[in-house]
């Protein structure tokens, strides 16, 4: 088993490359990390209240990520790798707000 594979799939075509370089993941994964690494900074900065209302919106900023993905998965179309960044980096917000609010729920009701 490649565990490469496990945190992306790297195919070329779907990949950012700079001065014929490939990035370590794809253009989705990379906006998926960006969009982890903006929220957890801006975290760290400015609180945040995790309420039922934020769950809802990190499910929402989820939806455009699983749009492109499955539409180009079940190939109803092509993406590119500007939308897979872009549909990434949303996905990749609604993701760890996501995580982080059930994480803390579940700290909470086990404390």
């Amino acid at each position: 088993m490649n565990y490469k594979n496990l945190i992306c799939h790297r195919k070329p075509e779907r990949s950012f490359f700079i001065k014929g370089h490939q990035f370590p993941v794809c253009a989705r994964c990379t906006g998926f990390y960006t969009g982890l690494a903006i929220f957890l900074i801006y975290d760290y900065f400015y609180e945040i209240d995790y309420s039922f209302n934020l769950l809802i919106i990190s499910v929402i900023l989820l939806i455009p990520t699983a749009i492109d993905g499955f539409t180009q998965l079940f190939k109803f179309r092509e993406s590119n790798n500007t939308l897979r960044f872009i549909t990434g980096l949303i996905g990749g917000l609604g993701l760890i707000i996501f995580l982080k609010i059930v994480i803390k729920w579940i700290i909470e009701s086990i404390i």
